[in-house]
């Protein structure tokens, strides 16, 4: 009997296929969200701002194909750029690989299904707004993108109306 270990067990990122990549992503919006840099002292700050081809119901994009020609500083992750950038989420599967971590027991690879996700509380999914909708960045800083969630989805996932978040609010 051969026991036979998943791709992301036994090739480096730079050995994957484009559809072994592409299927490394596990959906959850975050790394979809709008990034602000302080310029003083570099700290990264995260926003529940979604890029305006996110939908925000999903946390698909709405033109994967076409999102460079829409958003121009659209990011294509590669593995050189995943190994050198901060503002990956802590739990995107990209990151974790690079860092010779596991999978989680969510991710749409383990768990076979893509709802595992929002079951996780991981996902952006009801906690972002639309670039489109949004005011100011700054008005929008949240501190969830860069966690890993350790609550239920229904205690991570704020009301509608508590989705404009102030600069010094946390979650």
């Amino acid at each position: 009997m051969t026991n036979t270990l998943p791709f992301w067990e036994t090739k480096s990122l730079d050995e994957m296929s484009t559809a072994e990549w592409e299927s490394l992503c596990d959906g959850c919006g975050r790394c979809c969200l709008h990034k602000l840099r302080d310029e003083d002292d570099d700290s990264l700050y995260y926003t529940n701002v979604a890029c305006r081809l996110l939908d925000t119901t999903t946390c698909r994009c709405k033109d994967y194909p076409g999102r460079h020609r829409k958003v121009q500083d659209c990011v294509t992750l590669t593995p050189t750029m995943v190994r050198t950038i901060d503002w990956l989420p802590p739990t995107c599967a990209y990151r974790l690989l690079s860092e010779d971590e596991s999978l989680p027991a969510w991710h749409p690879l383990i768990s076979g299904t893509a709802e595992s996700v929002m079951e996780a509380g991981v996902s952006a999914s009801g906690r972002c707004i639309s670039e489109r909708e949004a005011g100011s960045l700054e008005e929008y800083i949240v501190t969830w993108p860069a966690k890993t969630p350790t609550v239920s989805v229904a205690e991570a996932r704020p009301a509608r109306s508590q989705v404009r978040i102030r600069r010094n609010g946390g979650q």
